[in-house]
């Protein structure tokens, strides 16, 4: 599943590191804390890939 905007894209990146232990998961906060508790290391890696041109900084749900 595509990232459908920037802010997911970096939010589920942000995420990712963390779940790598590449970052502290003290130092995320919002969506991509959320995204860290709630998705599998393959689900952000699908979510961080997604290249960002073309799409919008922030989607409305």
């Amino acid at each position: 599943m595509p990232a459908k905007s920037k802010a997911q894209q970096k939010a589920a990146g942000a995420a990712l590191s963390a779940k790598r232990g590449e970052t502290n998961k003290s130092d995320l906060q919002g969506a991509s804390r959320e995204m860290y508790d709630s998705m599998s290391e393959s689900e952000l890696e699908d979510f961080a890939s997604t290249k960002r041109e073309g799409k919008p900084e922030h989607v409305d749900d």
